[in-house]
């Protein structure tokens, strides 16, 4: 299997969240959305404590490995999230993301996920202030802005933090730093964040619409021509 390519070259990059692909059918919709242009597959393990729901663990998280061939994105909802970031690393994440919350030494964590060989990020949800991030930017590679509060798909888009996402473009500066929006992102709401700096966008219901490959590749389309 080919290394991950971080391509700064591509300015916006399409995550599908599996997290709305068909459970019993994970390797082939992986397979399915990759073909028709994703850049990334999103994976969101929760467990049922930090958020409402309760989705994979790194079992399910290696089972899906080997049918990634971009970029495997897995965006923890769990807390405490230390004692899991060995196994998810092992599981063959390429970006391990703690939300801010989720434990009590974030600088610490992040430093765990670099040397486990991930890429470090950070999820801040609705309500989480960027200033958590101020003194440990060098350690993190990606900063998910949560545009809805987590734990499940299908939710409407919040609109009130475009302005967030601006500020952590400033925040951000010329640091190597991706800045990727989760939550509501679907062809009317794509162009605000890619106009605020994000470029990544988390898209589950948005991409995986449809149930066929034709439509995941018609819906990928359509968030990459709105994101511009």
């Amino acid at each position: 299997m080919p290394a991950p390519v971080f391509d700064p070259a591509r300015p916006i990059k399409i995550a599908p969240s599996i997290l709305s692909a068909d459970f019993a059918a994970l390797g082939a919709e992986i397979q399915a959305v990759e073909r028709q242009g994703a850049d990334w597959i999103h994976v969101d393990p929760m467990d049922g404590h930090f958020v409402p729901n309760l989705t994979m663990g790194p079992n399910v998280v290696a089972a899906i490995r080997p049918h990634v061939r971009t970029v495997m994105d897995v965006h923890l909802m769990i807390a405490p999230a230390d004692p899991y970031l060995e196994a998810f690393a092992k599981a063959g994440s390429d970006v391990l993301t703690v939300h801010a919350e989720a434990g009590p030494h974030l600088d610490r964590s992040l430093q765990h996920i670099r040397e486990l060989g991930c890429k470090a990020g950070v999820a801040l949800n609705i309500t989480t202030p960027l200033s958590v991030l101020a003194h440990c930017l060098d350690r993190i590679d990606l900063i998910l802005v949560m545009t809805i509060n987590p734990g499940f798909g299908g939710q409407k888009f919040t609109h009130a933090i475009v302005s967030k996402i601006a500020d952590a473009r400033a925040m951000i500066g010329e640091r190597p730093i991706w800045l990727e929006v989760d939550g509501g992102v679907a062809p009317d709401t794509a162009g605000l964040c890619a106009r605020a700096g994000a470029d990544v966008l988390v898209a589950g219901s948005a991409v995986f619409r449809g149930g066929t490959e034709a439509d995941y590749g018609r819906n990928i389309a359509a968030l990459r021509a709105a994101a511009g």
